[in-house]
């Protein structure tokens, strides 16, 4: 029971060391996908941007002007987004920028980082409540330990050398 209490004491640090870490790292890591973003190509960084974009209501990844910086942008040369950064109330979009009211203001990244706070949080008020529960269990075990040990009617197993 101890080496459990250790454990998830060590798990709650790491989450919370995890929440500072992850708003640098998803920045890093969204930028990147961005980069390699290829609408035609059903690949997995396309399909993750696309299905994080409506999921959120976001468009790129501080807003719907980072794409003009990605080479899928470049290369279509059709001033417009990925049809993903379209509000869901708008029937007409293109993902023109042109039309910018058409589109998500916000960027994904805050939106990301958001979640996955939320995430670690919960996980870590569920180690917090395991450990609760095992450091609960280890006072029951102690005062269960020390009122039998004060009961003149318990007996020791082991008396004189031999077992009973």
């Amino acid at each position: 029971m101890g080496q459990c209490g250790i454990t998830s004491s060590k798990t709650v640090l790491v989450f919370l060391n995890l929440i500072f870490w992850v708003e640098n790292e998803v920045d890093r890591s969204i930028q990147k996908v961005y980069k390699t973003y290829n609408g035609t190509n059903p690949d997995a960084a396309s399909r993750a941007i696309d299905y994080v974009q409506r999921q959120l209501h976001c468009c790129g990844i501080h807003n719907y002007s980072d794409w003009e910086n990605t080479d899928w942008f470049k290369e279509t040369k059709n001033q417009s987004v990925p049809l993903s950064c379209c509000r869901e109330t708008t029937s007409s979009c293109n993902g023109s920028l042109a039309h910018p009211s058409d589109l998500y203001a916000e960027g994904c990244e805050a939106l990301v980082v958001k979640k996955l706070q939320e995430i670690m949080m919960h996980v870590i008020w569920a180690a917090l409540a395991f450990a609760a529960i095992q450091l609960l269990g280890m006072l029951c075990a102690c005062i269960v330990l020390c009122r039998r040990s004060r009961d003149p009617a318990y007996e020791l197993l082991i008396t004189g050398g031999t077992y009973a």
